[in-house]
Protein backbone atom coordinates (compact mmCIF):
# COMPACT_ATOMS: atom_id res chain seq x y z
CA UNK A 1 0.00 0.00 0.00
CA UNK A 2 0.98 3.46 -0.83
CA UNK A 3 2.15 6.24 1.73
CA UNK A 4 -0.91 8.15 0.56
CA UNK A 5 -3.35 5.72 0.88
CA UNK A 6 -2.40 4.56 4.49
CA UNK A 7 -2.21 7.98 5.53
CA UNK A 8 -5.93 8.53 4.55
CA UNK A 9 -7.19 5.14 5.92
CA UNK A 10 -4.92 5.39 9.47
CA UNK A 11 -6.24 9.45 9.76
CA UNK A 12 -9.79 8.26 8.76
CA UNK A 13 -9.74 5.54 11.04
CA UNK A 14 -8.94 8.21 13.78
CA UNK A 15 -11.53 10.03 13.49
CA UNK A 16 -14.09 7.58 13.62
CA UNK A 17 -15.13 7.62 10.58
CA UNK A 18 -16.57 5.07 7.88
CA UNK A 19 -15.43 4.87 4.10
CA UNK A 20 -18.79 5.89 3.56
CA UNK A 21 -18.86 9.09 6.09
CA UNK A 22 -15.34 10.28 5.10
CA UNK A 23 -16.74 10.40 1.37
CA UNK A 24 -19.67 12.82 2.23
CA UNK A 25 -18.04 14.31 4.97
CA UNK A 26 -15.15 15.57 2.11
CA UNK A 27 -17.51 15.50 -1.12
CA UNK A 28 -15.93 12.16 -2.63
CA UNK A 29 -17.61 9.49 -3.82
CA UNK A 30 -17.33 6.68 -1.92
CA UNK A 31 -16.18 4.31 -4.41
CA UNK A 32 -13.11 7.04 -4.68
CA UNK A 33 -12.09 6.53 -1.07
CA UNK A 34 -12.11 2.62 -1.65
CA UNK A 35 -9.58 2.76 -4.35
CA UNK A 36 -7.91 5.63 -3.30
CA UNK A 37 -7.35 3.75 0.21
CA UNK A 38 -6.24 0.09 -1.36
CA UNK A 39 -3.83 2.22 -3.77
CA UNK A 40 -5.05 2.42 -6.81
CA UNK A 41 -2.21 4.01 -8.73
CA UNK A 42 -4.00 5.69 -11.10
CA UNK A 43 -6.17 8.39 -9.03
CA UNK A 44 -7.27 11.97 -10.25
CA UNK A 45 -4.40 14.01 -7.83
CA UNK A 46 -7.30 16.68 -7.44
CA UNK A 47 -9.23 14.39 -5.49
CA UNK A 48 -6.25 12.80 -3.52
CA UNK A 49 -5.45 16.26 -2.26
CA UNK A 50 -9.98 17.05 -1.41
CA UNK A 51 -8.85 13.59 1.12
CA UNK A 52 -5.52 15.25 2.06
CA UNK A 53 -7.20 18.24 2.72
CA UNK A 54 -9.36 16.87 5.66
CA UNK A 55 -6.42 16.65 7.66
CA UNK A 56 -5.00 20.21 6.92
CA UNK A 57 -2.07 18.28 4.25
CA UNK A 58 -1.52 18.24 0.47
CA UNK A 59 0.48 16.23 -2.00
CA UNK A 60 3.05 18.04 -3.72
CA UNK A 61 5.79 16.93 -6.13
CA UNK A 62 8.53 14.97 -4.15
CA UNK A 63 11.25 12.54 -5.01
CA UNK A 64 10.27 9.14 -4.41
CA UNK A 65 11.98 7.04 -1.37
Amino acid sequence: MNKIAEFVKKNRKALGLTQEEFAIRSGLGLRFVRELEQGKETVRMDKVNVALSMFDMEAVPGRKD
